[in-house]
């Protein structure tokens, strides 16, 4: 029976303290919250505050000071108001109650401190209809004949503006349509637009670093600028003349059209012959300083003589000379099918021949071995006709007509 006894006295002990707390719980102190506002139409004692649409606590005065309302209001102390929330007076309907709606939400951070106070500043209030007419009549008296309208001047802008756009409809909406088209083309050419301005400030960024530069070309410039302008008599008579010769040439060229025209085409036959000679003038030049110091040594000057053998054809017989001769003269066409044969023979017995006869029978220009063999026609003179070439360079030693014509091998 003791063990019962302890058991109901446990029990009892329970509940005596679960319902203690439950009635503290109950009797725990509500927070206060002060608010100013402009006016509070719509809002009386027993008025919701709620946070997000959810009640929270009510209005519990009102009073009002000077130009502002102040209230008084009551909530819940399990929820949690952010230190910088603001009161706003909220309208549901335009016949409902209103109620003071506490933003924003608390998620973290300081909170309002019990019996904190709201200024004007941090409260608003919804506009009234009354307002709404009110600022319309305001306005309407403003532009009305006590107004901007006192002298009919709104009446003539109107009048105007109908004159002017009367008829202008279709102008009107080409205009709006070009501009819109012309916006939508800025928009999708926004990057080439902003590329471009990127480019235009490194070009700007460019001048500024090299401004030493520019400001010495542009000395210079007005350097130039003002020679030409002290010399601008001789440039004017330089041009003026100028101009008066190529008038003089026009001339001339118009009057002797025909003749220049047969000028030209000589002489296009000159260059056409010196392209073809191209070979043996470049020969010519190479051989002419060589022969002219041959002859050089050659004269005696105590006998006045040329102390050398005649021997214009060298070590080839007339018909190899005449052959060469048409080599250089005539296209490969026009060689007679003679000089083919005549350098086949001298090839096949091995005997010297110039070096057009053996273009005839595809060998390369060079001294044969008869030649390479045979003593300048300079030597009897005293002097090798090679004189002056480096050693180990083969020289010509023909110094025969054709073989100056031929030139070195």
């Amino acid at each position: 029976m003791r063990w019962r006894t302890w058991v109901a006295a446990g029990t009892g002990l329970v509940l005596v303290t679960v319902a203690g707390v439950a009635v503290w719980q109950a009797q725990k102190p509500e927070r206060r919250l002060v608010a100013n506002f402009e006016k509070a139409v719509g809002i009386h004692d027993g008025s919701d505050v709620r946070v997000l649409g959810v009640k929270i606590g009510s209005v519990v005065t009102m009073k009002p000071q000077g130009k502002t309302v102040r209230v008084e209001m009551r909530y819940d102390p399990q929820y949690d108001i952010p230190a910088n929330a603001d009161a706003v007076i909220v309208p549901p309907s335009v016949v409902s109650d209103r109620y003071i709606q506490l933003t924003p939400a608390y998620t973290g951070g300081a909170r309002m401190a019990d019996g904190a106070e709201l200024p004007v500043s941090r409260t608003a209030v919804p506009l009234e209809i009354d307002d709404i007419y009110r600022s319309l009549d305001e306005f309407n008296k403003a532009l009305g004949p006590d107004g901007a309208n006192a002298n009919g001047a709104l009446s003539n802008l109107l009048a105007t503006g109908r004159a002017n756009l009367d008829g202008n409809g279709q102008n009107l909406h080409d205009t709006l349509d070009g501009l819109a088209k012309a916006m939508t083309t800025l928009s999708n050419g926004r990057q080439d637009l902003f590329g471009s301005i990127a480019n235009l400030q490194k070009f700007t960024t460019a001048l500024a670093e090299s401004d030493q530069q520019v400001r010495q070309f542009n000395q210079q410039l007005a350097g130039v600028s003002e020679q030409l302008a002290g010399e601008r008599d001789e440039l004017a008579t330089a041009l003026h003349s100028l101009a008066a010769a190529l008038a003089q040439v026009t001339t001339f060229i118009r009057d002797n059209r025909d003749e220049l025209k047969s000028n030209v085409n000589a002489l296009a036959d000159v260059t056409g012959v010196l392209v073809r000679q191209q070979r043996a003038i470049i020969d010519i030049l190479d051989v002419t300083p060589l022969a002219l110091s041959n002859l050089n040594l050659a004269y005696n000057a105590r006998s006045g003589t040329l102390d050398t053998r005649d021997n214009a054809m060298g070590p080839y017989d007339p018909a190899s000379y005449v052959c060469s001769l048409m080599v250089d003269t005539l296209s490969a066409t026009q060689v007679p099918q003679e000089c083919s044969l005549l350098a086949q023979t001298l090839n096949a017995h091995k005997m010297p021949m110039p070096d057009q006869l053996r273009r005839l029978v595809g060998l390369p220009p060079g001294a044969s071995p008869a030649q390479a063999g045979q003593p300048a026609a300079a030597g009897q003179a005293g002097s090798p006709a090679g004189a002056g070439q480096p050693s180990g360079s083969v020289a010509s030693n023909d110094s025969s007509f054709a073989g100056i014509l031929r030139g070195t091998s």
